[in-house]
């Protein structure tokens, strides 16, 4: 047919009074109107005019032409909405460019619609009403909210991935209601159609556009689109329909790449998209509570996933419904599921809420535990809460009711799951696993402790902070016991940190850890009167909440009790540390008031402390009272520490809270105090610490450019760190340009940024713009630029990463430099510690191995980066190590022996190797140097010698020319002083070595590596218990015919069923069971010193390294030993000028460090 080359005679069809002539104008022009549109344009109005006439016979028709006529306008709204007027004129089958384009502008609007309704009404845990009024500037707005939208903000949310739930503006999940009126009015454009029929229309397109996705199998588009529409009831449908096409056509599976037919992996995608995308608390709520729904409804579900669902709604009813569920299955599969499940609730819950289920399963002697857990959740609760509890409260109550009098075997199994929910026997797994395989490398820690002073008290600490962390959790403090004299130099706080520091090495150890320090801590009552040093005395009660740390057991009453008879203040700091430590997440009420006590005294040493602790045992939890009274006191107290300390409080305790913490978050913000607002983005990255929330990361970009403070804007930049850590790879694009800032500060930030997001992960992007902060000019840029790169490069071989090497000669460099300044030193002392942390088997985890947030290590990092104003808050990071590690358990929780498989090269995944001993170690004999003069002479001698027999001439004799070997003018030629130079400045060379010559050192060394590991056998044995990696996990198999876990590996404890049970088993001995018995303190000084050196002749050379030591030379190990150095009263007296609190650094500049050379 031959196109149209006018429409001006159609187009004058459409004022013909005869609906055919006008029908058949329309259809000429619906044909061709991609190349008469321009004409068509200007009588647009005729065809709307058709369109509404309701007694056209062709209405739809009119529709589909005025649609693609606007659609060419490239007004997309108009041509939506007559596109919808066209009904089954508007084929969604055709495929053509103007089709898809309606269709996609469909999607945007239903799910703009549907986002534009009313929002569930927020749960009142979630909601925060703050009385303390807040000062506003004087305009009365946010200027922080306000500047959400600033067009200087260096970072637009198009940088983020292009995930439209990531995209979505501040307030578009609860648009008000003028937003609302304006998504409405958008698609009302003629006078002839309501907004309840194009939504009709809509919805018609849309539930089309659904079934053929059924259709084809493409579920997820559906759930796609229904998240985003909040429309959770199509969300069902989807995994319900998934199920039902699966049932159907089970035995015609079609393979598809998009095609799912699976409920459960339908179900498991659900659940990536609530952990990764989805950033609305209460969305994810709903849709976890969808999905938990469904996950019962099947006939065999998906328990873990069940439990991580309930995890995160923090049900602990339900938790105790699953466990129960699966312990009275009976059979042994069941049961090591059951096993599982409570060791995962271990790992990704707070004590408050594994408290609540270990009350409320089942006992021997009856229901009347989860009778009163009931009672006590119904009066914590509010009414509506309440109603959504007691109806999953129904299944719960009933199988308590059920099983009143248990069997034997259920009374085991739930005692089990008790002491599994305790935590000891994950803590005692970890603690053995640790002692095992411990490969510190002590001539590394000798050589720090050999190159920093220890009369200075900041390298003191910093060799106790080293050794502390790569020792954590081994129970190896042979460090002390072999240093007493370097030990005994520490005085003050130094000694305060060096006590705390055994609580970090006997991390774990419940059994004999209040033992260990027992002749440490306060005595109410001595002969002498004498009872030690105060600050072995706080700093053993700080150790003491390490060792217990996020485990509330007897020890908890034992710190508590020493705390509240407490009278001085350095007893109190450590006995306010240790309570916030080991009672984290608690909620206890009681010791929050023991400590807002001891605030009202006004005291900046123990202030700073308890203001700490009180965030640490409301963490999480939002208590409003807790939060008042917080705020209160920090407007009114003049004590810089103490607001700092109840900034972190009120940080901690909107842990998690995300929206619930916006109200908090804006008022600190706003406060003309900056160590507020300093709490303030300390909020904002606990609140939405792991989400990725694009709000959290455009407030912290602006505070970073342009508050006042130099603190303000360093922590603001850090909190990207703890934002966007399950994203590491995107943070090293967001702080590129600010690690380049003029500002120190920020340069700083970035670099710790970096480290927290990217720790253990080897990242090559971040270490790549770290490795030029190394050199920065100022001195605590460079110190965050190391302790960044330990933390990325922990665990790291040279397999794995290259670069590991060099950064390890670069922190020696920087110990060993005479002219690096104090800060530096520092921060390369504990980066070495860290990079080998917990004897090289821990890496530093801010998510636990199912993905969850892992709480104990974000708490720990984030009381870390406070050592810039305390150092004895650095002991806090031991908190974020995790063992890396698979250990597995059977049915009767015993650690069998057996082996699995690692599909990989046995040098990818292995130990750094040790440090070697250079050679000048061994000094060789040398030679004795001749004097020139000595040499000139014997020349002139034997020159003597020839003119006076002159027919030696004619003889050529070697004698006559002494060799090159013994040539006693060796001390002219240009060899020998060379190699002397060499010999006698090793540091200098080390020290003025080029980058470009370490890096050709490096490049033989990795193609060495590589020959090397090309030649290895791929695929090897591990034992049980053994080190794995993270990146290992995936290559992990178990090919033991008798054993095989219940799930997948993630690393940590594996449960196993056992194939072949009526057979003998072999069990691994639990070498870290031993009894340590604790030396009395002396009482006199002179009792101390004589019994600290004299304890140390004896035993510094009988002492062994890690495993092989015996059980005597544990039980008098560095901890006992240690008592009479480290609880001697130092000789200035307590309260000297060296015991008050440290000033902030003096920062050395370039123009001193020149003057110095």
């Amino acid at each position: 047919m031959v196109g149209l080359t006018s429409a001006a005679g159609v187009v004058g069809f459409l004022s013909e009074p005869d609906p055919e002539l006008q029908i058949f104008a329309l259809r000429k022009l619906n044909e061709q109107i991609n190349l008469i549109w321009t004409e068509v344009a200007g009588s647009v109005g005729q065809i709307e005019a058709l369109y509404e006439d309701a007694n056209f016979p062709e209405r739809e028709l009119a529709a589909l032409v005025a649609a693609k006529v606007y659609y060419n306008l490239q007004e997309y709204n108009e041509s939506m909405v007559f596109a919808l007027g066209a009904g089954k004129l508007f084929d969604l089958d055709h495929e053509g460019e103007f089709e898809d384009t309606i269709i996609s502008k469909c999607i945007d609007t239903y799910i703009a619609l549907s986002g534009a309704a009313p929002p569930s009404k927020p749960s009142q845990s979630n909601q925060l009403l703050l009385t303390t009024a807040f000062s506003l500037p004087a305009n009365g707005t946010s200027n922080t909210s306000a500047s959400l939208g600033s067009p200087i903000t260096p970072f637009s949310q198009s940088t983020l991935p292009s995930k439209s739930l990531l995209s979505r503006k501040e307030g578009s999940a609860h648009l008000d209601s003028s937003s609302r009126e304006g998504a409405g009015q958008g698609v009302l454009l003629t006078p002839g159609t309501s907004q309840s029929a194009v939504q009709r229309q809509l919805n018609a397109i849309i539930n089309e556009l659904f079934e053929r996705c059924y259709r084809a199998g493409r579920y997820r588009q559906v759930v796609g689109i229904a998240v985003e529409a909040r429309k959770l009831d199509v969300v069902r449908s989807a995994i319900l329909r998934s199920i039902e096409d699966e049932k159907v056509e089970h035995k015609h599976k079609e393979k598809e790449v998009e095609r799912i037919g699976h409920g459960e992996e339908l179900m498991e995608y659900v659940l990536e998209i609530c952990m990764d995308i989805v950033q609305e608390h209460g969305l994810r709520t709903e849709l976890l509570r969808l999905v938990l729904d469904l996950l019962h409804e099947i006939h065999s579900p998906d328990y873990f996933s069940i439990a991580r669902c309930i995890v995160y709604l923090n049900d602990h009813w339900m938790a105790c419904d699953l466990l129960s569920q699966l312990v009275n299955k009976g059979d042994s599969k069941s049961l090591a599921v059951a096993y599982q499940i409570s060791f995962d609730f271990y790992d990704n819950s707070t004590q408050q809420f594994l408290k609540k289920v270990r009350e409320s399963l089942p006992s021997a002697s009856g229901s009347s535990a989860s009778q009163e857990a009931k009672e006590d959740a119904n009066d914590d609760d509010s009414g509506a809460q309440a109603k959504e509890t007691d109806q999953l409260l129904q299944a719960p109550n009933g199988t308590a009711e059920n099983h009143t009098n248990l069997s034997p075997e259920a009374t085991k199994a739930f005692d089990s799951i008790r002491e599994i929910l305790q935590g000891t026997k994950s803590i005692e797994l970890d603690l053995e696993f640790l002692f095992r395989n411990n490969h510190t490398d002590m001539s590394i820690l000798n050589k720090i402790k050999d190159s920093l002073e220890a009369r200075n008290s900041i390298f003191h600490t910093a060799v106790t902070l080293s050794n502390a962390f790569m020792h954590a959790g081994t129970t190896n403090d042979k460090f002390f016991r072999d240093n007493l004299e370097w030990l005994g130099k520490a005085v003050n706080w130094s000694k305060f940190t060096a006590t705390a520091a055994l609580g970090v090495i006997h991390r774990g150890n419940l059994g004999q850890g209040q033992k260990l320090l027992e002749p440490y801590l306060p005595k109410k009552d001595t002969v002498s009167g004498n009872s030690g040093s105060v600050y072995s005395q706080g700093g053993s009660l700080y150790a003491l909440g390490l060792i217990y740390a996020n485990h509330e057991t007897l020890a908890l009453d034992v710190i508590r009790e020493h705390f509240k008879s407490a009278s001085e203040e350095v007893v109190q700091h450590g006995g306010a540390l240790g309570l916030g430590v080991a009672g984290m997440a608690t909620g206890d009420a009681g010791i929050y008031e023991d400590l807002k006590n001891i605030l009202w005294t006004d005291s900046a040493l123990n202030g700073e402390a308890v203001g700490i602790a009180m965030g640490l045992i409301m963490l999480g939890t939002g208590n409003i009272k807790a939060l008042e009274d917080m705020i209160q006191y920090a407007h009114d107290t003049q004590h810089e520490k103490i607001k700092r300390g109840l900034a972190l409080g009120m940080a901690l305790i909107m842990y998690g809270r995300q929206e619930g913490a916006d109200e908090l978050i804006n008022g600190l913000l706003d406060d003309p105090d900056s160590i507020l607002r300093y709490g303030g983005i300390q909020a904002l990255a606990l609140a939405y610490c792991g989400t990725g929330s694009n709000k959290a990361v455009r407030k912290l970009l602006h505070v970073a450019v342009s508050d006042v403070s130099d603190d303000v804007r360093r922590v603001a930049v850090m909190s990207l760190g703890f934002i966007l850590f399950r994203k590491p790879n995107s943070v090293p694009r967001m702080v590129e340009l600010l690690s380049e800032s003029y500002n120190p500060h920020v340069r700083y930030g970035a670099a710790m940024a970096l480290g927290i997001s990217c720790a253990g992960t080897g990242l090559d992007e971040a270490i790549d713009l770290l490795e030029p902060m190394i050199k920065d000019p100022t001195d605590f840029v460079r110190q965050g630029a190391l302790i960044a790169l330990s933390m990325i490069m922990v665990q790291q071989n040279e397999a794995m990463n290259p670069k590991v090497g060099t950064i390890r000669k670069t922190l020696q460099k920087a110990i060993g430099d005479r002219h690096e300044d104090a800060m530096t030193k520092f921060g390369s002392a504990i980066s070495m510690g860290i990079i080998d942390a917990g004897g090289r088997n821990c890496t530093i985890s801010l998510q636990t191995q199912t993905g969850n947030l892992n709480m104990a290590g974000i708490v720990g990092m984030a009381v870390f980066t406070q050592y810039w104003y305390w150092f004895p808050l650095t002991h806090f990071l031991s908190l974020s190590f995790t063992p890396t590690s698979v250990i597995g358990l059977d049915q009767d929780l015993e650690v069998p022996s057996f082996k699995f498989q690692s599909a990989t090269r046995p040098s990818l995944f292995d130990y750094p190797p040790e440090q070697e001993k250079k050679a000048e170690d061994a000094p060789e004999k040398v030679k004795t140097a001749v004097l020139s003069t000595t040499a000139q002479a014997k020349r002139r001698a034997q020159k003597k010698e020839k003119l006076q027999k002159p027919d030696s001439m004619d003889i050529d004799q070697a004698p006559t020319t002494p060799k090159a070997g013994n040539s006693v003018d060796k001390m002219d030629t240009d060899e020998s002083p060379t190699k002397a130079n060499e010999d006698k400045d090793g540091e200098k060379q080390d020290g003025e070595k080029k980058d470009g010559d370490e890096t050709k050192d490096a490049q033989p060394q990795a193609e060495g590596l590589r020959k090397r590991m090309e030649k290895e056998k791929v695929g090897y044995s591990l034992e049980n218990m053994s080190r794995v990696l993270p990146a290992q996990l995936k290559f992990i198999s178990f090919l033991d015919g008798r054993y095989a876990p219940v799930k997948k590996p993630t690393g940590g404890v594996v449960m196993l069923t056992d194939a072949t049970p009526s057979e003998a088993k072999t069990l691994l001995e639990i070498k870290a069971r031993r009894i340590t018995k604790p030396a009395a303190a002396p009482e006199s000084l002179q009792e101390q010193i004589s019994a600290a050196f004299g304890n140390g002749q004896g035993t510094t050379a009988a002492a062994a390294g890690g495993p092989s030591s015996s059980t005597t030379q544990r039980g008098e190990g560095g901890a006992a030993e240690a008592v009479g150095v480290l609880t001697a009263i130092d000789e200035d007296g307590e309260g000297g000028e060296e015991a008050d609190v440290p000033r902030e650094f003096d920062y050395h500049s370039d123009g001193d460090h020149e003057e110095d050379e």
